[in-house]
Parts: structure tokens; C-alpha cells; sequence
């Protein structure tokens, strides 16, 4: 069964600008903390990549789309991010993997590892840069 077209929101490039630098905002916290740095930093941190990711992926999309994704349902600018070109589909795949993290850093009682943070961060970079290319193309 197909999912259904979750809520979304018409946007434009200066609107994709604002996003993109409340996402840089949020990866310069994530790259705060490190292996090295407490548990509660970590998962601060981690929490910080999945914010960065959302925020460039509502970013790349405005830019590229006209449009971002409103909904509770992350899969949904999952899908929008498919249909940027080119890229779309990476885009994609790094933004449903540091969504994977989000219960863990932001709702969970286990710790995040580096391996994770790291994971987290990497992701994280990759949507800002990805946001980055559609606001100037």
C-alpha cells in the first residue's frame, strides 16, 4: 500500500538560504564533540547532526523543488529528496541514515557511541554540502 502525500510547504531559495544556515549552525555543534567527549556530549552532538540534517534537507528541497516537507513522517522529505537531480537519491540515502539515529540521540537512554557520532556527523556534512550545490545551481 502506497503512502499517502504527507503535508508540505511551498518555499523559495531565500527561504532554502535560512534553512541552509540554521543547518550549518547545528553541524558546527555537532562537531562540538568527539570519541573523546562524555556520553551526554555525544548524544547532544549526534542530536545536533540529525537537526542539521532536517534542516538541509528542508533547505536543498526549497532550492530545488519549490517545496519541503511539513509532515511527522521523515520518510516523506525522504521522497522529496529523491526527486532532486542530480543526487537526489544520496541525498536520500544519507538523510535515512542519520534519521535512523534520531530516536536513539534524542529520546533514547543508551549511550552514542563514537562509531555513531562519527556516523552522525558524516551524514550530517554530506546534506549540508548536498544543500549547499542545489542553492547554487
Amino acid at each position: 500500500m502506497a503512502r499517502k502525500a504527507g503535508r508540505r510547504q511551498v518555499c523559495d531559495k531565500a527561504q532554502a538560504r535560512v534553512r541552509l544556515r540554521d543547518a550549518e549552525a547545528h553541524l558546527d555543534l555537532a562537531g562540538m564533540a568527539d570519541a573523546n567527549s562524555s556520553p551526554e556530549e555525544r548524544k547532544a552532538a549526534a542530536s545536533c547532526a540529525v537537526l542539521a540534517g532536517i534542516a538541509a534537507a528542508d533547505a536543498a528541497c526549497c532550492a530545488a523543488l519549490g517545496e519541503r516537507s511539513r509532515g511527522q513522517d521523515h520518510r516523506e522529505a525522504s521522497d522529496l529528496l529523491r526527486q532532486i537531480e542530480p543526487g537526489g537519491d544520496q541525498a536520500a540515502k544519507q538523510f535515512g541514515r542519520l534519521i535512523g539515529l534520531k530516536d536513539a540521540a534524542q529520546y533514547g537512554f543508551d549511550d552514542i557511541n563514537a562509531a555513531m557520532l562519527g556516523a552522525a556527523q558524516r551524514q550530517a556534512t554530506g546534506l549540508v554540502e548536498f544543500a549547499e550545490r542545489m542553492l547554487t545551481r
